[in-house]
């Protein structure tokens, strides 16, 4: 199933159904798209302004780059899906068989691996929300912190998605490796995120 094709309440009851998809990837994929479809926003407000003329260009520029983010992002709601159900599957292998070992290994990771793309979607999507906060209207420069604040959580609901699986791994060494990418990603982009929201709560 296509669960872009769905309608805003069917999503949501089918996120809160006992389906295992949509579940927390899915939803951090989709909250983080919807923060950067509100940096284009932001860049939809500012074009055109007398005021802002002498950023139009860079805006552009901004808002084509956020418009793919937010596509990629969206994409990754049905990617989240699409890794979660192998896994779902390679539980039910007996215990006893002999591949049952590698095949859930191989699974395992590439149920982390649509999370840890929305972890890196969702930063460099803040890192254009500071852009945007920064030179885009004043008048909505709300927007582009709201925006960040809804990747922040979707690198906080991402992560979480990725230490699911990153714990059961066997391969130790894989396994820390992703979790060190991770860690770093949540100390940096945290801040990040939180300089635009304070930027424009706290001024």
């Amino acid at each position: 199933m296509d669960m872009l094709e769905l309608k805003i309440n069917d999503f949501l009851d089918r996120l809160g159904s006992s389906d295992a998809v949509p579940g927390g990837g899915g939803a951090s994929a989709l909250a983080a798209a919807l923060g950067a479809a509100l940096g284009t926003m932001v860049g939809s407000l500012t074009v055109g302004k007398k005021k802002y003329a002498d950023v139009e260009e860079k805006i552009k520029d901004l808002m084509a780059e956020m418009t793919d983010l937010s596509g990629k992002l969206a994409a990754c709601v049905n990617k989240d899906a699409e890794m979660f159900a192998p896994l779902a599957e390679a539980y039910r292998i007996p215990k006893d068989a002999p591949d049952r070992d590698e095949i859930l290994e191989k699974c395992l990771r590439d149920a982390a691996s649509a999370p840890f793309e929305i972890m890196e979607l969702s930063c460099k999507a803040i890192e254009l929300l500071e852009e945007f906060a920064v030179k885009g209207s004043k008048m909505v420069v709300s927007d582009a912190a709201t925006g960040a604040v809804l990747c922040k959580g979707a690198i906080y609901g991402a992560a979480i998605n990725v230490r699911v699986n990153t714990r059961l791994m066997k391969d130790r060494e894989y396994a820390e490796y992703v979790d060190d990418r991770t860690y770093a990603m949540i100390a940096e982009y945290s801040d990040r995120a939180d300089e635009v929201f304070n930027s424009f709560f706290y001024r």
